[in-house]
C-alpha cells in the first residue's frame, strides 16, 4: 500500500486537497512533515540508533526516532507512532521543542524530547530502520562529527539548552 502524505506550505499550514505518495517529487513552494523525537533517559543519557546500511544514509547514527507524517496525522501523532515503531519506547508525553523547515529538502521537521525513565536495555529496534543502539552523554553526542551522525539538528537543541 502506497505510504500518502499531506503538503503544507512553508509557515506549517496544511493544504487542504494537497497530498502525494512517498518517491513522488514534492512540488516547489510545498513541504511535507516529519516528526522527530530526542530521547533522553533520566540519567541525562541520549539514545543514539544506527541506521540499516541498505537504507539512504546507511551507517550513521541518528539522534532521533523519526519519520514522514502520513495523511490525516498530527505532527506529535506521527512523532509518538515513529518513537514506538523504532525503539519501541512508547511515550506520550512529549516535550515540543520547535520546527525547522528546510527548503533544500522541501521539509518541515517537527522536533520533540521524550524524558525516557524505562529500563535502558528494553529498546527494540525496527527491522530494515537500524541495527543498533547505544545511549550517550551530552558531552559524547555534542562531539560526534556530521560524518558519523546523520543530522546536527540534536545538537543544536542541546546546545541551546531545549533538550
Amino acid at each position: 500500500m502506497a505510504e500518502i502524505w499531506d503538503l503544507y506550505d512553508k509557515d506549517f499550514n496544511r493544504i487542504e486537497g494537497a497530498s502525494l505518495c512517498r518517491g513522488e517529487a514534492i512540488p516547489a513552494g510545498r513541504f511535507h512533515l516529519v516528526g522527530n523525537v530526542l530521547v533522553r533517559h533520566a540519567d541525562g543519557t541520549y539514545l543514539l540508533m544506527l541506521r540499516d546500511r541498505a537504507k539512504k544514509h546507511g551507517g550513521m547514527w541518528e539522534a532521533s526516532a523519526g519519520g514522514s507524517a502520513l495523511a490525516g496525522e498530527t505532527a506529535l501523532q506521527c512523532a509518538m507512532r515513529e518513537l514506538e515503531e523504532e525503539s519501541g519506547i512508547v511515550c506520550r508525553d512529549l516535550k515540543d521543542l520547535g520546527v525547522t523547515v528546510s527548503e533544500k529538502n522541501r521539509t518541515i521537521y517537527a522536533e520533540y524530547l521524550c524524558v525516557f525513565s524505562g529500563p535502558k536495555d528494553s529498546v527494540r529496534l525496527q527491522k530494515g530502520e537500524t541495527t543498533a543502539y547505544k545511549w550517550v552523554s551530552r558531552d559524547e553526542l555534542l562531539a560526534m562529527s556530521l560524518s558519523e551522525l546523520l543530522s546536527g539538528r540534536a545538537q543544536e537543541r542541546i546546545r541551546r539548552g531545549l533538550a
